[in-house]
């Protein structure tokens, strides 16, 4: 048994412990009761503040609740915001809170009872993204959206308590997706109390309004929740939620310790499963092998993520190297995308999960996508060579580049290099660890490089961002430092227009102007094959890959 089999085992009699007391004395667990899935990747904190990463994300969503929520067609809606009203000019945004909602019980308040939500928590909770103590990453949500003071700092004015029931923000300009932002888990509600008992350690003392409790966090083995039997929701046929008794978060890091966890029943759910897992459950087309088939369910869904290659347009903090320049002619650019085979990279290497990038960089997941109004670059290897020519490369020239990436996309990257070989472009593949291959691209210091951008929120603009030229990294997430002055204005210009289908048309514009300067070449929009057991109830997957548990139910 390896060693974090073994720790497993011993902390389950701990679990068994802890999961059983949430149903009284009198019941033993009931497996049916409890929902377990793994978390592979590092969770570092309960904190919704710092809900910078999926890890995070599905951890604090269980414990937590926000103004908005999305519902399955990703349009933000209710949660603890009963209504909500814009004003006309689109600056003012007045939300009246959801009447009898309460903090999960806590020592941190009079006799350790949750106490009422309050605008003025909204307040408290929005206002500490900002604060220097909280160092959190999240403050982007607001900035530059919000009223700012004449030292270009959030208005005292911004988030405003009217009464107990009324919470207003002003915008010092239109920001249409800005609906969407309050549904991240940044901008859930957390309680003064708490944050100022705990300090730091807030990230291990969780208290929310979510459908689920904190009750341990034992950090080499697992996360334990309980239900809160004083949620406020209810269903369609006035049934307290949440249905489950407890949650179980496992820490398996090893992949097929995790799958063969999940064979044995052991897991309701894996999300995003690798390269060996899924050689092992799907045929190369994407099909199910047979001797998965009704063993539990597996769903293909979309995923609002891009993955892509970028070039950096600015070279002040490049190495010097003769070949970097090149880079900065569109044609070789548009050479390398056109070099590409991406159906086939998708079908060979990823089993046909993922939607070959032959549009835009906004993936086809959103309202918003239109691969014949925003048409890519699709494989043209007689094009590629002939504007290699064009820009002076060719056999007695040949191009010479490197290409930055991590372990997990090499052998993607080696497939890229066969294909851009064959236009005559020679690509040395750079293998850095993750870390070390963020900082060269956030600090400019890689010319050619792959990335990936996981939409925030379900809005083009979100992805869009990404080429607006006042957020070049490292403070911002325009990666390549393009920079368009007509791009500017569109992008400028789709934030007010509140007409959906203008708005979206004004995303084409941009996407197909970004496109022809090509400072990225989108390989695939990503897709996530989710396993269920079959028991499992009310687990829907979206775009986003949310995991929300409050309704799900086991038989």
């Amino acid at each position: 048994m390896s060693s974090f089999l073994r720790r497993l085992a011993g902390f389950s009699f701990v679990c068994a412990g802890l999961l059983s007391s949430c149903g009284g004395p009198a019941q033993p667990t009931d497996d049916r009761r409890v929902f377990r899935y793994n978390q592979p990747e590092a969770l570092t904190s309960l904190d919704p503040a710092f809900a910078n990463k999926q890890a995070n994300i599905w951890a604090v969503t269980q414990l937590y609740n926000g103004l908005l929520e999305l519902d399955d067609s990703l349009k933000p809606g209710p949660a603890l915001a009963r209504r909500y009203q814009i004003s006309p000019d689109g600056k003012t945004y007045t939300f009246t809170l959801r009447p009898g909602v309460h903090f999960h019980d806590s020592e941190v308040f009079a006799g350790g009872k949750g106490r009422a939500v309050t605008a003025q928590d909204f307040v408290y909770s929005f206002r500490r993204l900002f604060d220097p103590a909280t160092a959190s990453p999240g403050g982007w949500i607001f900035r530059g959206k919000v009223l700012e003071n004449s030292q270009g700092e959030i208005s005292d004015t911004a988030f405003v308590a009217a009464n107990d029931s009324t919470l207003r923000i002003y915008l010092k300009e239109p920001f249409i997706p800005f609906l969407g932002i309050l549904t991240m888990p940044y901008a859930y509600v957390v309680p003064r109390e708490a944050v100022q008992r705990y300090g730091k350690d807030f990230r291990e003392h969780p208290v929310g309004t979510g459908p689920f409790r904190f009750k341990v966090w034992d950090e080499s083995n697992a996360i334990i929740y309980h239900r809160n039997p004083s949620y406020w929701r209810r269903d369609a046929q006035g049934h307290a939620l949440p249905y489950l008794d407890a949650v179980q978060i496992s820490f398996i890091t090893d992949r097929k310790t995790e799958f063969l966890t999940f064979q044995q029943g052991k897991l309701d759910f894996l999300s995003g499963i690798r390269e060996g897992s899924r050689d092992l459950i799907m045929h190369p087309d994407g099909t199910v092998r047979e001797e998965f088939r009704n063993k539990f369910r597996v769903e293909k869904v979309p995923y609002l993520n891009t993955e892509y290659l970028g070039f950096q347009l600015d070279p002040k903090n490049l190495p010097t190297d003769d070949d970097t320049p090149a880079l900065r002619d569109r044609r070789v650019r548009q050479a390398l995308s056109y070099a590409l085979n991406k159906p086939e990279m998708v079908a060979y290497f990823l089993n046909n999960v993922g939607v070959p990038g032959v549009s835009g960089f906004v993936p086809s997941s959103l309202p918003s996508y239109s691969a014949t109004l925003v048409p890519g670059y699709d494989y043209q290897p007689q094009k590629a060579r002939a504007l290699l020519r064009e820009a002076g490369f060719g056999s007695g020239r040949p191009l010479r580049l490197r290409l930055s990436t991590v372990q997990e996309r090499k052998e993607i990257c080696e497939y890229m290099q066969k294909k851009w070989a064959e236009v005559g472009a020679q690509v040395q593949i750079d293998v850095n660890q993750a870390a070390a291959h963020q900082e060269l691209v956030d600090n400019g210091r890689a010319a050619f490089f792959t990335k990936s951008w996981l939409g925030d929120y379900p809005d083009a603009e979100n992805y869009l961002a990404l080429f607006y030229s006042p957020n070049f990294a490292p403070a911002g997430p325009n990666k390549t430092h393009y920079k368009s002055a007509t791009y500017d204005q569109l992008y400028q210009q789709a934030n007010r227009e509140q007409n959906t289908e203008k708005r979206y048309n004004l995303y084409r514009q941009m996407d197909r102007l970004m496109m022809a300067d090509a400072p990225v070449v989108p390989l695939y929009y990503d897709e996530v094959v989710r396993l269920t057991q079959n028991n499992v109830r009310g687990l829907r997957p979206n775009p986003m890959n949310q995991l929300t548990l409050e309704r799900v139910r086991k038989e």
